[in-house]
């Protein structure tokens, strides 16, 4: 049995993959930029508006370049992950930080996701199901091969640790 000097809350050594970042990025603009390119479209287009959408467009895009500009990059830094014989470790977030220390000993499920934005940068993400009331441990953002072998060695493992969780 493991006490908790051995599984201390601590920084996750490996970073997501790189192209994360890209991945972010997509996915704000897709909550970023419809506003100001209605904005805009509709100051092109109804000429004695435009004293009014011109403005609404510089007011809704400034914002969303910023988010799609800080926030991928922020959210790499903080994103990390890793796994040793005793826990999975993982870091997440942007404003709101979380890490996580679930034992092996308290995993109930592995699952790994690919939505399409995902598989377009190569990119998946796991789901580490605990028998815990603070729920699962997602680690996103992991390059497609490194997710797949990461499913398959915490499925050995926590099949070969004795749980609390069975």
């Amino acid at each position: 049995m493991l006490d908790n000097q051995e599984l201390r809350l601590r920084p996750p050594r490996n970073r997501v993959e790189t192209r994360a970042i890209g991945w972010w990025t997509l996915q704000s603009s897709l909550f970023a930029l419809p506003l100001p390119i209605t904005f805009g479209v509709l100051w092109l287009f109804i000429t004695p508006a435009r004293f009014v959408f011109g403005p609404l467009f510089l007011i809704a895009l400034v914002p969303g370049l910023l988010f799609m500009g800080i926030m991928p990059v922020w959210r790499y830094r903080v994103h990390r992950w890793e796994m040793t014989d005793e826990a999975v470790y993982a870091a997440s977030g942007w404003l709101w930080q979380r890490w996580r220390v679930v034992p092996l000993s308290r995993v109930q499920t592995v699952d790994m996701l690919r939505g399409p934005l995902q598989q377009l940068f190569g990119l998946s993400g796991i789901t580490a199901t605990s028998a815990s009331s603070a729920g699962a441990v997602k680690i996103k953002g992991l390059d497609h091969r490194t997710a797949t072998e990461l499913v398959e060695k915490l499925t050995r493992a926590t099949q070969a640790v004795p749980g609390d969780a069975t």
